[in-house]
């Protein structure tokens, strides 16, 4: 069922724009020694958005170190409130229909690590 939601997601949900949009900006923070804990979670954020279903995050025992919380507010200031509101408007667009439903629960998931993705892991 995993594995027929996410094919699903990729053509209706815009699992494949979303993916290539963090994929790029990662690879683009990754460009510079000051972006690259930022572009490890955009692409860690890429792998989440291509194929959501089956997969949950989780706090990690670290989360609530001083320096994820730091990394999380200055996250939230570069782009962090886009990337949610993004995710907002598609689960919002999406829970119109009965068929969106499932593909708007899985924005909403993405808006919760967008938010916030250092001290999270996928699994």
């Amino acid at each position: 069922m995993e594995l027929l939601g996410n094919f699903f997601w990729i053509i209706l949900g815009g699992g494949i724009f979303i993916f290539f949009w963090y994929l790029i900006g990662g690879l683009v923070l990754c460009c510079t020694i000051i972006g690259i804990p930022f572009g490890v979670q955009c692409i860690k954020l890429s792998i989440l958005a291509l194929m959501p279903f089956g997969r949950e995050i989780r706090d990690m025992k670290s989360a609530t170190s001083f320096i994820s919380l730091i990394m999380n507010i200055l996250w939230i200031l570069i782009g962090g409130i886009e990337l949610v509101i993004t995710h907002l408007i598609l689960a919002v667009i999406l829970a119109i229909t009965i068929i969106g439903i499932p593909f708007a629960k899985q924005h909403l998931k993405l808006a919760g690590m967008a938010l916030t993705p250092f001290g999270k892991t996928i699994d």
